[in-house]
């Protein structure tokens, strides 16, 4: 009786060992995402990166698919640039030089933490010269003038002349409209129904000596962001990022979290896991403990006669 008791006690250490071990054997917030870096103050999902970014930023681990989620839609990030504190991101419904379709437009949330970055530029698509509010009336009302870029007019042009998706359409040139973020106004908001307008394109990082070329444009959207109010790089992120570790925070109490490998989770860094006993085995973390462990406790019950 004595010996059944034993082994069943001995069987439930082992499933609670392997149990623990799968519990701590991978990092809770993921560095990649697809091909993807990922760094603060971006993260992989609830508990990662900053608090302001993760209802809008989320890596589906599936696809692995790094997306941007506005009350328009849900958007692919093709790229993160961490230098120049820029995402980039891909929108299906927008027309480029491979296709042309009716668009709903683009919008931001007025609280997110991005920006339209500088070099954005939007062309809107088949405005109604009528009745587009992009196209106010003169103060005599003989007439009305675009309240568009008109020294990116040449834009237009190459759109729909040499943009073989959109010239099929043959549309006239005069409801095409180019538009700068400033111009979306405080909420940024590109909502094509209100401003009676079919499309629009999108696209950033034009260089003169590709104007003419639509076919090769970076079609997408630039946005920009910071850090917090003062755009500063915490410090205390350097110092998890440097040890290996992934910035996050306390989904209780919103405070610094540094998630490091093995899934343990700190308030500074992951250099204590390189320390003491990690010194002779730099690869140690409790996972190594627990398999091991795990398969003598096996190893005990399988030699018991």
């Amino acid at each position: 009786m004595g010996f059944k008791h034993s082994s069943s006690s001995l069987f439930f250490l082992i499933l609670l060992f392997l149990f623990l071990s799968s519990q701590v054997s991978s990092q809770a917030c993921l560095k990649t995402c697809g091909q993807i870096p990922i760094k603060y103050p971006l993260g992989t999902g609830s508990g990662c990166g900053d608090t302001r970014f993760t209802r809008y930023i989320n890596c589906d681990p599936d696809q692995q698919t790094l997306t941007l989620t506005t009350h328009t839609g849900c958007y692919p990030i093709t790229s993160v640039d961490y230098t120049k504190q820029t995402i980039y991101v891909t929108d299906s419904s927008m027309s480029t030089c491979a296709c042309t379709r009716p668009s709903q437009g683009f919008g931001l949330d007025w609280d997110a933490p991005f920006s339209f970055h500088d070099d954005t530029v939007f062309t809107l698509l088949d405005c109604s010269v009528d009745e587009s509010p992009v196209f106010k009336p003169l103060s005599n009302s003989t007439g009305r003038v675009s309240l568009c870029d008109r020294q990116s007019s040449s834009i237009c042009n190459f759109l729909y002349s040499n943009c073989r998706a959109i010239s099929l359409i043959n549309l006239q040139e005069s409801t095409c409209c180019v538009y700068v973020p400033l111009d979306l106004g405080p909420s940024f908001e590109m909502n094509l129904q209100k401003i009676r307008c079919s499309s629009y394109s999108g696209f950033y990082n034009l260089g003169p000596a590709q104007e003419s070329h639509p076919e090769n444009w970076n079609y997408g959207i630039a946005l920009k962001y910071k850090f917090n109010v003062f755009d500063e790089y915490p410090a205390v992120c350097g110092g998890c990022e440097r040890s290996n570790g992934a910035c996050g925070y306390n989904t209780q109490t919103s405070s610094f979290v540094c998630n490091c490998p093995g899934g343990i989770n700190t308030t500074s860094d992951c250099f204590f896991l390189y320390n003491s006993a990690s010194i002779v085995l730099p690869w140690f973390s409790r996972e190594w403990v627990m398999y091991p462990l795990a398969w003598v406790v096996l190893w005990t019950v399988m030699s018991l006669p």
